[in-house]
């Protein structure tokens, strides 16, 4: 069993799984070209009694996609030693022929079964769910020797038919695995064994594009600067990921295009959107059928809900916090590049623009790491945004990050991302001292603030330098 970068917790909880003398049904899901497959597969040295993975439904819409998936399922019972020559005709004969399959090698120690991509199997009016069910329950579930990993990158399915789901599956999952993207240590540890040997400053630049997602950091190549790997990944003429955007939604959700007006619109204005906003500017019904999309995208890892800071708990927004496609949206959907973009326009203010909104949206992904900075690791936080919001994307006063503390005490966090040290200016400290007092003004009186700066190279001493109580750099987020 081989040891993967950054998924130490989670090899040796599928270690410990496997090690178990009873049945384990276990969900391991995540955000789609994260990883999953790679981890499964090397931990187990693709060692498997039975393996099948789901055809994808993307460019199928005049396939019968049920005869698809069962032909296919079949083909992957044969190769695992099915005698089963034809295709099963439903999924009740498809499970069956698995139990059949895995009865003739249940003298072996233990029996691995993998099925990748589950939530496409399931496909209308299939009955796919019901068969799974059954043929847990009425067998797996008995088999001592038994360990079945079910895997998926639509998060939402995973969640509700298996995880949370009630009927014949409630409580039936043993373990769930959920795989996040990177973080810029492990980041920076893959591009290390690769042989990409960057700078932190500019592997958080890449981190700003593609986030932490291992399909996507993969097709870096050694021995050219970063700014030319993001053009070769975004604006060559055969740039891998010119049209991931389509694929991924397309690959996730049944009804993508819902899916990607709600992403559409959130990359449109940092502070996020309510419920209600989202509705109107979308036009999608506030019911039901909004609650699946956000809920789903929350789930996926595109999007996060926060209730502002000082604001009634009902008061919910959501925001963008998929690096991808804020830079996806605003760099290359609808827009004429060249293959060079990104090389030759390095000081352009747009893109200087993007990168104190991707900086901030990284220092969100890295709460664990600002916390452990300010030494504040047991300390139960929440955290939040403060949202004096004007009337349109770029008016009023905000601050993406607050960090309310049990200890009394609220980090108010300034985000930076610059080429040097940051120098803070007369004007700069007015505006801070202003929104001290705003913040203040909205807290109990024995809580105390402390002003908080995140940036890349730490803060130039100066006049107005101890305007900030605490500074964290980019070293400290790649913890």
């Amino acid at each position: 069993m081989a040891t993967i970068i950054g998924r130490q917790q989670e090899t040796e909880l599928l270690k410990t799984i496997y090690r178990r003398d009873e049945a384990q049904l276990v969900a391991v899901y995540g955000r789609r070209r994260v990883g999953k497959t790679f981890l499964i597969r090397e931990t187990f040295g693709n060692e498997f009694t039975f393996y099948h993975t789901g055809i994808s439904p993307v460019g199928m819409k005049n396939t019968n996609l049920l005869a698809l998936q069962l032909q296919a399922f079949g083909v992957s019972l044969e190769r695992y030693g099915s005698f089963h020559s034809e295709p099963p005709k439903d999924w009740f004969a498809a499970f069956d022929y698995l139990r059949e399959l895995l009865e003739q090698r249940s003298s072996i120690e233990k029996l691995v079964v993998f099925i990748d991509e589950m939530p496409w199997l399931d496909t209308p009016r299939s009955q796919f769910v019901s068969a799974f069910e059954f043929f847990w329950n009425s067998w797996g579930a008995g088999q001592h020797n038994l360990m079945l990993i079910v895997c998926g990158s639509a998060t939402a399915w995973i969640k509700n038919k298996l995880i949370n789901a009630y009927g014949g599956l409630y409580n039936r999952i043993t373990a769930e695995v959920q795989l996040c993207p990177f973080t810029l240590r492990e980041t920076e540890e893959l591009l290390t064994q690769h042989g990409i040997h960057a700078s932190r400053y500019d592997i958080a630049e890449l981190y700003m594009a593609v986030g932490g997602i291992p399909y996507y950091l993969n097709y870096v190549a050694a021995g050219m600067s970063i700014a030319q790997n993001i053009d070769n990944l975004f604006f060559s003429k055969k740039a891998p990921l010119k049209d991931e955007f389509d694929r991924l939604f397309h690959s996730l959700f049944s009804q993508p295009e819902n899916y990607k007006a709600v992403v559409r619109l959130l990359s449109t204005k940092h502070i996020g959107f309510s419920r209600e906003e989202i509705s109107v500017n979308t036009h999608i019904p506030t019911g039901a059928g909004l609650t699946q999309i956000l809920r789903a995208l929350e789930q996926s890892d595109f999007i996060e809900s926060y209730h502002p800071f000082g604001e009634n708990k009902r008061v919910c927004l959501y925001r963008l916090i998929d690096p991808f496609c804020r830079f996806y949206l605003q760099h290359i959907e609808g827009k004429k590049r060249d293959e060079h973009y990104w090389q030759n326009n390095q000081n352009l203010p747009a893109l200087n623009s993007w990168r104190s909104i991707a900086f901030e949206e990284i220092c969100l992904v890295h709460i664990a790491q600002i916390k452990r900075a300010l030494g504040i690791e047991g300390v139960a936080t929440e955290q939040s945004a403060w949202a004096m919001r004007g009337t349109d994307a770029q008016s009023g006063m905000q601050i993406d990050l607050i960090l309310s503390r049990q200890d009394r005490v609220v980090n108010v966090c300034e985000m930076k991302f610059v080429s040097d040290e940051f120098t803070v200016t007369q004007t700069y400290d007015a505006t801070l001292r202003q929104r001290r007092t705003c913040i203040t003004e909205q807290i109990p009186k024995k809580y105390s603030v402390q002003m908080t700066l995140v940036t890349t190279f730490g803060v130039k001493y100066g006049t107005y330098s101890s305007a900030f109580q605490r500074v964290i750099t980019l070293n400290d987020l790649f913890v």
